[in-house]
C-alpha cells in the first residue's frame, strides 16, 4: 500500500466511493451519529431530549469520547432511523453518502478533499501506533 502523502486526490475519492462515505474506515461513531442526526434536521439538544440524556452525554457520543448503552444505542438507532449495526460499522441500514457536489465551489470541494486525507491519514497513524505500542509492551516484558 502505498504511503498517504503519496496518494492524489482521486485516491481518496475512490477509497471514500469503495468502501463508502460513512464506512468504519472513513467515519466514526460518532461521525455517523451527528450525519443521521443533521439528516433529519435535528439540534443536539432535540435529540438528546428524544434519548433522555444530557446535552452534554450526546457532544461526547458525538466527539466519539464516550459510547452509549446498548438501551440507548438501541433508542438513538430508532429515533434516527438508522440500524444498530450501521451507527456501530458504517455497515446496515443508515444513510447515504452526502451530495458530491460541494454547492459548485472548487475552494469547497479543495477542504473536504484534504479533510478527507488527513482523516485517512490520522486512522493509519493510529493503527501504526497501536502496533508500536504492542511492540514496546512485548519488548519491556523480555527486559523484565
Amino acid at each position: 500500500m502505498r504511503a498517504i502523502h503519496q496518494m492524489t486526490i482521486t485516491d481518496v475519492d475512490q477509497s471514500y466511493s469503495s468502501e463508502g462515505w460513512y464506512s468504519e474506515a472513513a467515519a466514526t461513531f460518532g461521525d455517523r451519529v451527528a450525519g443521521a442526526r443533521e439528516a433529519l434536521g435535528l439540534s443536539q439538544s432535540d435529540l438528546a431530549a428524544r434519548i433522555g440524556v444530557k446535552l452534554k452525554t450526546l457532544r461526547s457520543w458525538e466527539d466519539d469520547l464516550a459510547e452509549p448503552r446498548a438501551n440507548k444505542l438501541q433508542m438513538l438507532a430508532g429515533i434516527l432511523n438508522v440500524s444498530m449495526s450501521w451507527l456501530l460499522t458504517g455497515e446496515g441500514d443508515g444513510l447515504e453518502a452526502p451530495s458530491q457536489d460541494p454547492g459548485g465551489s472548487p475552494q469547497i470541494a479543495e477542504i473536504l478533499t484534504e479533510m478527507r486525507t488527513l482523516k485517512l491519514e490520522i486512522a493509519r497513524n493510529g493503527e501504526h501506533l497501536g502496533r508500536l505500542e504492542k511492540k514496546l509492551r512485548r519488548a519491556v516484558e523480555v527486559t523484565v
